[in-house]
């Protein structure tokens, strides 16, 4: 029998790597979070998988450190549960977690979607359907016999639709066109290019495909798309109607594989586009799903994703709901997820 060497603290190491930050907590076995780091966004697919996992190295040491330890001489604690943007196909989970198995950090490894993390977050247990809508979209589902519904989740190639940067792109396409004569007009087209401070949105993209503007800032278009829709602006009314659009049909395709059409679910809404509680795209998720799947239960979960991979890593050590209860509290959210 191979020896499984003692961690130095025994518990978990809670990853959330999405795709523009990454969390980090090490969790002791009775759910008290005891050091955290926060750094950038995961993204294996640019830089390999091996690489993105050790450039989780110095989060885990500055959260190693929060807690008052020191691991270089052994194995950091229990479990480590990993919730990662990106592990969209099985190999690339598998890859992920060989990867993490090359680091001193926990006796076990396992690694999910983050998705499957919003999912735990928002429910007690594996039963239930959860669609992330952050700077992508995507969407699992799970029961307790260990089915899933799950999709590639690859962008466009598979058919995938929104997000943050798909609401963004979309809105600055609507708005250069509006500009240059393609298109009709649109509201979008003067308040993107005030918001960057630059005289129209054809400046905009000519700044980001220059480096003038950084890519990763495309995603301030979305409060950009919220204020204008609110004044009444057709396209950008109809960006969210597209997104509320495609946030039910992923619900509803999962519900209806894991046959849960016919019975109340809980539907765990999540990522930045839902968390941020915007109305007019709430409200028409609401009479959306009202309409084709009337026994969803939907709630919008504002607690760090990083609070998914504790719950995760916590059952992996069948801790009890003492233990749970310690760590939601400890991530502002004591009891239930607020209903959307």
């Amino acid at each position: 029998m191979t020896h499984q060497p003692e961690p130095l603290l025994p518990g978990v190491l809670a990853i959330d790597a999405g795709n523009s930050k990454t969390d980090v907590a090490l969790i002791g076995a009775d759910g008290t979070v005891l050091g955290s780091a926060r750094g950038g966004g995961f993204a294996p697919q640019k830089i390999g998988g091996a690489a993105a996992v050790a450039g989780l190295a110095p989060l885990v040491e500055e959260a190693a450190v929060a807690a008052g330890l020191s691991f270089r001489s052994g194995v950091l604690t229990t479990h480590v549960s990993a919730c990662l943007a990106n592990a969209d196909l099985p190999v690339e989970e598998a890859a992920l977690r060989t990867a993490l198995e090359s680091h001193p950090w926990g006796v076990s490894n396992t690694v999910v979607n983050d998705t499957f993390g919003l999912l735990r977050a928002g429910t007690d247990g594996p039963r239930g359907v959860a669609v992330v809508c952050g700077a992508g979209i995507n969407c699992v589902g799970l029961l307790p016999d260990g089915r899933t519904a799950r999709f590639p989740a690859l962008g466009e190639l598979t058919g995938d639709w929104g997000g943050g940067s798909g609401l963004a792109i979309s809105s600055m396409w609507h708005a250069v066109r509006a500009e240059d004569g393609r298109g009709g007009p649109t509201a979008l087209a003067r308040a993107i290019a005030e918001h960057f401070g630059l005289p129209n949105t054809g400046a905009v993209a000519e700044a980001i495909h220059l480096g003038h503007l950084p890519f990763g800032r495309l995603h301030e278009i979305v409060r950009v798309l919220f204020a204008v829709a609110e004044t009444g602006d057709q396209v950008a009314l109809e960006l969210i109607d597209r997104q509320a659009d495609e946030i039910t049909r992923l619900a509803v395709v999962a519900l209806r594989r894991l046959e849960l059409m016919d019975e109340p679910t809980p539907l765990v809404l999540g990522g930045g586009v839902l968390a941020s509680r915007q109305p007019l795209l709430l409200d028409n998720l609401r009479a959306r799903l009202t309409a084709a799947a009337p026994l969803a239960e939907p709630r919008v979960v504002v607690a760090p994703p990083v609070l998914g991979a504790a719950l995760l890593g916590l059952d992996h050590l069948a801790a009890g709901p003492a233990a749970q209860a310690r760590v939601r509290e400890a991530y502002g959210d004591p009891a239930r997820p607020v209903a959307a």
